[in-house]
This record gives C-alpha cells, structure tokens and sequence, in this order.
C-alpha cells in the first residue's frame, strides 16, 4: 500500500513537472498549467506578506549569539547545494571553527503522527529534540530517519556535527549548549527568516536554469522573486561553463554589493554502492555505461559519465528524493545488462537511499564529486575570514 501511494506521488510530480516545464501540451496540461498560473500569483502575494512581517517586526526572528551561514536557491532543487555546504563546512573547520549543520530533513522519516496532532491541538511547543545525524565523531542515524542530504553531508565530514529538525532555532540552540558550536550552517535557509542575527546568506543560482522558468511556485520553479536577490551577501553560480557575462549583468542589476563566485562539480573517484570499493577517474575510459538516478536535474550527471570516456547506452531517471526499492535496483541491473553495460554508476545523494542487494554481475559505482571554484577564489577565501572573524 505504502509503495503504491508513493508511486502515484511520485507520477504527479512527474507530471506536474512536465506542465511546468511546458513538455506537455495537451488539453489536460493546459488546464493545469492554467490553475497553477493562478495559484502563483496568490503564491507570490503570500511570500511578500510574509517578508513584509518580518520587516516590520510583527514576525520576530531570534538570535543565539554565534555565527550563522544561511546557504540556499532562489529555485527549487538542482542547483547543486550539496556540496557547496560541505565546502563551506570543511573550510570553516579547517579555520578553527566548530561548526554544525542545521537541516530540516527533507523527505526524513517525520515523528509520530500522533505526538504532532496533540503539539498542534494543544498549543505548544515541540519539546522533542533534533535528530543527531552526526555528533562529529559517529554517524549515529541512517538515511531514512536523517534524509539523504544531511546523511550525505554526515558521511563526508566526519568531523562535523549535522542536526536535524524543522525548527531549526531550537537545534540551533541544541548544537550550541550540546556540543559547543560557535558557527550554524542552514542547509537550505535562505528562506528560513527565524533565524537572523549575525546573519551571512548565500545563494545558488544553477548557470543552466538561473531562475526557472520565471514563474513562481507552483506554476514555475521559484521560491521568490528574482528581485529578493537583493538580500544575499554571496553569490555561488554553479556548474558554470565560463560563459556567464549575461547571468553576471542580470545578477548585478538585482544586487550590486554581493561576491559573485563561479564554480564546478568536480568528480574525484567512483565507489562501489555495496563494498566500498574505489576507483579511478579512468573507469569508464571506453566502456558502456548504465546511469541510475533520482535527483532533480539528472543531465548534467548523465554528462558528466560522458566527458569522462564512458559511452551511455542506457538511463534510469526517478523522481527527485525516490527511495529505491531491491526490485527497482534489479530491474535497472537487468536492463543494463540488455543493453550490455559493463558498469552502472548513480549519484553519492541516491547511493544513500539504496536497499542492499547481493547481486554483483555488474559493478554498480556512486560518482563522489566536490565544489572546485573557477571564478572568485579569492572572494571565497574573503567570505570565509569575515565570516571566521566577524
């Protein structure tokens, strides 16, 4: 019951993906495409009433008294945030910082449904305290209770303390009096207004699709407008191909102070799923390659597997956050070999959400790839001391 409501979600994104994105054109997606047209517009009247609050002191935003780093998109998904967190962590860290990720978990098992009903009824604040992904020494839950993200973010720095909670003041506070951390990374909290003072926002903005289709939610892919690029400090584009002077202008236009930085995602080894295994870059160096993936913009991920020699004769695209079930891996596998592939790679971020398996007729690799900065190296390193000695 449950795979099958989560495969009947996971068709309606789809589609209302394909309207988005205008992909369909029937009577159907027209009538929808028209309906989300209108929910945008009381969409976007919302988002300005909600920052008019904020401005106004009517919505009070809090404090803790340590540094934060709000890091997120103007957009939903696909712009790469991942990595640009671990960047920021690992270069904090390494600057004498203690640092905790603070992320809301998306699409992380949610407490019981119970408990948030009587929270709800009887008014009162949720006492339960944030998910330990990672105290900085262990990895202490899996991806299903943590989400993949902050699973992922977890894994890589080991170092580093990753929480979880939809109130992210609360274990902002945890992460302080718990484990003495003087620096808060909002992993997606460009739009997380409660948490304010001593503030650094920093935005993506995805060089293929900057903002969308211009269009906010849910008839385009935008959180806010393209103006509320005005409140952001530093400015990531990401995976950039160096021709990026027209973004630059339009980026300008809607924020002139702000440090522009330019950036890649770089792939540094393959790693079997199932044993941990590592590989070289030249792994694919003339073989025929099956992808498997369920993140929000797979074509970049599918050419990256391209420009590093493999010839890709067949793909498997899920919806973004899909958790993968034993018999979707073994249709994959089956199919791959049909087409006769002799590897299959995914991403690091679906490798976390994968059930074991033990089947091993064909390898089955995740790409682990990291933020490498072509442009504005030096504003990087600028961001990071202000933020280190503010």
């Amino acid at each position: 019951m449950r795979e099958t409501f989560r495969g009947w979600i996971e068709a309606v994104e789809t589609f209302v993906l394909e309207v988005i994105f205008e992909e369909r054109h029937d009577w159907k997606a027209n009538l929808t495409r028209a309906a989300l047209f209108g929910l945008s517009k009381i969409f976007q009247v919302a988002v300005k009433i909600r920052r008019w609050l904020y401005n106004f002191r009517i919505l009070r935003d809090k404090t803790l008294g340590v540094q934060v780093i709000a890091i997120g998109n103007l957009t939903v998904g696909g712009t790469g945030k991942t990595p640009v967190v671990e960047k920021f962590a690992r270069e904090l860290r390494d600057a004498g910082r203690n640092v905790a990720i603070l992320s809301r978990g998306y699409r992380s098992k949610p407490a019981p449904l119970h408990k948030r009903l009587l929270n709800k009824i009887l008014l009162r604040e949720d006492q339960t305290p944030p998910r330990v992904v990672s105290d900085g020494k262990s990895l202490l839950l899996d991806s299903e209770m943590a989400g993949d993200e902050p699973y992922m973010l977890a894994s890589n720095l080991k170092d580093v303390v990753v929480l979880v909670d939809k109130d992210r003041v609360k274990s902002g506070r945890y992460a302080i009096q718990k484990f003495g951390c003087d620096t808060l990374l909002l992993d997606d909290g460009f739009q997380y207004w409660d948490l304010r003072g001593r503030r650094h926002d920093v935005v993506l903005i995805d060089r293929q699709q900057p903002f969308g289709n211009e269009h906010l939610l849910p008839r385009g892919t935008l959180r806010e407008p393209p103006s509320h690029l005005a409140r952001a400090h530093t400015i990531f584009i990401t995976k950039s191909d160096g021709k990026t002077a027209e973004l630059r202008e339009r980026i300008a236009r809607l924020n002139s102070t702000a440090a522009v930085i330019e950036c890649i995602h770089q792939p540094l080894y393959f790693e079997d799923v199932f044993t941990g295994e590592r590989k070289g870059l030249d792994l694919l160096t003339g073989k025929k390659v099956a992808s498997l993936s369920g993140i929000a913009q797979p074509e970049s991920f599918e050419q990256s597997l391209v420009k590093l020699g493999g010839e890709l004769v067949y793909s498997k695209r899920f919806a973004d956050h899909h958790r993968f079930t034993q018999q979707e891996i073994l249709n994959a596998i089956n199919r791959a070999k049909k087409r006769q592939a002799e590897i299959i790679v995914t991403t690091q971020k679906d490798a976390v959400r994968f059930p074991k398996i033990d089947r091993r007729d064909v390898p089955f690799y995740f790409m682990r790839v990291e933020i490498k900065i072509v442009a504005g190296a030096n504003d990087f390193q600028d961001c990071v001391r202000k933020i280190c000695f503010r």
